[in-house]
């Protein structure tokens, strides 16, 4: 059974009644694919988007079901992501952050969690994880925490942030401050996923209480607080196992939306670029498959967590170090879809108003995060696998 099954049933938050998350992120996607364009002009995600999403009921349906949340785990949410991402590529990577953040949020100690989700399950919090510029004091009943921090998507949208301080992987904390605790600084001006708007936040010697911060090293692990709140499969699982799954699986879908592009286009035409070209045949089936291929290693990978997560197994170290390299190497087979159909799609397609450059561009700028980097995943996989540790 694969994961990302969409066929369960949520209840959305502005009326009675079950409804499909497939069908819900279906009707979205026209929606999205209509402001994509404004979306890069605006370096965010237009509010109009944000209300849909909040409306639709699909960011608040993983947040835990105390809180609001309607059931479904972060499967769905990632199955989601494929779908808006045929869309509107910076609009999907935001919903995944979001969506994955406030499913982090069960990790967290429970008074965090009362605090946070007081104004609803579709709460959002933006983060920011390279704690390089940061630095961390341990004062009484918490922290005082400085620094700026880069790459925060979705930012603008959000009421909350999440940074990360620590010297080291070892001291490593996340910590999450309110709105009011923090600046945005208008940094984002990039090649592609302009629309996510993930620009830099900056903190000047802000009180964190302890009860806003955690390990992300333990949560999952060794600390189960998660689990003991909200007896969910996920919460049995190592917080960090889903982080690469979360931000590959949007990228599917834009590659996804190269594909419905590309098809579209080719379809349309006539003569030697049209849909008797052998050559043009030949590429769109190549393509498709390896997005194809992407997206059954996702859903394979992640039911196969979840799975064990729900038989209570263990996580060794191989195994995360293979999760890494297959939600990695999803998005290495995007690419090569991308850049096999740009090659092809002729003068028309480097044009603003052109939707595959957009995509194409919003690929190429997602597998330059460092989650999703293939040779960092490679070389840790390969040294598990020979006996030479991380």
């Amino acid at each position: 059974m694969f994961a990302g099954n969409l066929q369960q049933e949520v209840t959305p938050p502005d009326g009675p009644g079950p409804f499909d998350a497939r069908q819900r992120a279906a009707e979205l996607v026209p929606l999205l694919r209509e402001r994509a364009a404004q979306a890069e002009q605006l370096r965010q995600v237009p509010a109009e988007s944000v209300k849909d999403l909040r409306a639709s009921g699909l960011i608040g349906m993983v947040s835990p079901e105390r809180f609001g949340g309607t059931g479904p785990d972060i499967d769905t949410a990632f199955a989601v992501s494929f779908e808006l991402g045929r869309a509107c590529g910076s609009t999907a990577w935001c919903y995944a952050v979001w969506t994955a953040h406030n499913w982090w949020l069960g990790h967290f100690p429970e008074r965090c969690q009362e605090e946070y989700f007081a104004t609803g399950p579709d709460t959002l919090f933006s983060g920011a994880l390279n704690p390089a510029n940061s630095t961390v004091e341990r004062v009484a009943g918490g922290y005082r925490v400085s620094g700026r921090w880069g790459f925060t998507s979705g930012v603008d949208a959000a009421d909350w942030v999440m940074v990360a301080c620590g010297a080291s992987p070892e001291e490593r904390l996340w910590m999450l401050l309110p709105r009011t605790d923090y600046d945005i600084a208008d940094t984002w001006f990039a090649i592609g996923l302009r629309g996510s708007g993930s620009k830099d936040v900056v903190a000047r010697d802000v009180f964190v209480p302890e009860y806003r911060a955690i390990n992300p090293n333990r949560a999952g692990d060794s600390d189960r607080t998660g689990w003991k709140l909200h007896q969910r499969a996920s919460y049995r699982a190592p917080l960090k196992v889903f982080n690469e799954w979360a931000l590959a699986a949007p990228v599917i879908g834009m590659a996804q939306g190269v594909v419905d592009e590309f098809t579209a286009r080719v379809r349309r035409a006539s003569g030697p670029r049209g849909a008797h070209s052998a050559a043009l045949q030949l590429r769109l089936a190549e393509a498709s498959a390896e997005v194809d291929t992407a997206r059954t290693l996702h859903r394979a990978g992640v039911r196969e967590i979840l799975d064990r997560a729900e038989q209570g197994g263990s996580f060794p170290s191989i195994d995360r170090a293979r999760y890494l390299r297959d939600a990695s190497y999803t998005v290495n087979l995007c690419v090569r879809a991308v850049n096999r159909l740009y090659e092809a799609s002729g003068a028309r397609a480097i044009m603003d108003a052109e939707p595959i450059q957009r995509l194409y561009r919003d690929v190429h700028a997602a597998s330059h995060h460092a989650a999703l980097s293939w040779d960092t995943a490679a070389e840790r996989y390969g040294r598990q696998a020979l006996g030479l540790g991380d």
